[in-house]
């Protein structure tokens, strides 16, 4: 079974539109970070994923490989060797005093139960006291050219447990899951309805997404975020924010030993991305091919 906090996690990096113009940060054409200076005795690393991919296009450098071999210590956005980590996901999941129906207008509830039993042949009553953004971890995997998907933070954790690293999380599940909690129902229904309305076009819009990441293109992952109708207005609470906030984690990690970091491929670029914010602490960020 797939891990659930990556079916979850995926929608930060899929279901987006094509890349539009927007302000470039430099040339990013690199997945893998190596992380020096600043008092560090040796190097860190910062690699960017996408959640969720099918297997023709996984792929894994041997410089990857090697960089994470150098490491003590595997960190990514939610610690997914925790192994209470799904009945977390499922119980954070769960709504509470309301059910899904009562997000949506019953015109919209009609639309979107027609849905779940047309595309994914499955009644939406049974979904009826789950939150709006569980539906998103089903909807996703529909939507994407494959059945044979792949997932770089769990390919991570199996081969920390080979070397005997120890995995981290740079924040919580429950941070996480708070962000969706936090916004109006209304955009909640908003997002699973667009979902729906653009559902025929999104394996043409996934295929885009991982063309640019096989190309290692971090400017147009980070576009592709930013023009996004999803994130309007909620750049700081899915992005901006837990970027800064993962500075310390990081920071103290890398502070007595070397860590390899990995997170979503999106959180990378941008003038408050990961790779900016690190070097305006005073590291030096050096591609690694």
């Amino acid at each position: 079974m797939k891990h659930l906090s990556v079916l979850f996690a995926a929608l930060f990096l899929q279901n987006l539109p094509p890349v539009n113009s927007f302000g470039q940060t430099g040339d990013l054409n690199n997945l893998l970070w190596e992380i020096s200076g600043n008092g560090l005795t040796k190097p860190s690393y910062l690699y960017g994923t996408v959640h969720m991919i099918c297997e023709k296009d996984f792929f894994m450098k041997d410089g990857l490989k090697e960089s994470f071999a150098k490491t003590e210590k595997l960190y990514l956005e939610v610690d997914m060797d925790d192994p209470a980590l799904n009945m977390k996901m499922l119980q954070l999941a769960m709504l509470q005093g309301k059910k899904l129906s009562d997000f949506f207008t019953p015109e919209d509830y009609a639309r979107l139960n027609d849905f779940f039993r047309d595309s994914l042949k499955m009644p939406l009553a049974m979904l009826n006291t789950m939150k709006p953004f569980a539906l998103f971890s089903m909807m996703l995997l529909k939507a994407m050219p494959c059945n044979d998907h792949k997932s770089y933070e769990l390919t991570f954790v199996e081969m920390a447990k080979a070397q005997s690293k120890e995995v981290l999380g740079l924040e919580t599940i429950e941070d996480q899951m708070k962000i969706f909690d936090d916004m109006p129902d209304s955009v909640q229904a908003q997002m699973v309805m667009r979902y729906v309305d653009e559902f025929d076009n999104q394996r043409g819009e996934f295929n885009k997404l991982v063309e640019n990441y096989k190309k290692q293109d971090v400017d147009a992952l980070y576009e592709h975020i930013m023009s996004s109708p999803d994130i309007a207005g909620a750049e700081e609470a899915l992005l901006f924010g837990r970027n800064r906030r993962w500075i310390p984690v990081i920071e103290e990690a890398m502070k007595n030993e070397p860590v390899f970091i990995a997170v979503g491929a999106g959180h990378l670029g941008g003038e408050q991305g990961v790779i900016r914010l690190l070097k305006e602490k005073g590291y030096t960020l050096s591609p690694v091919k």
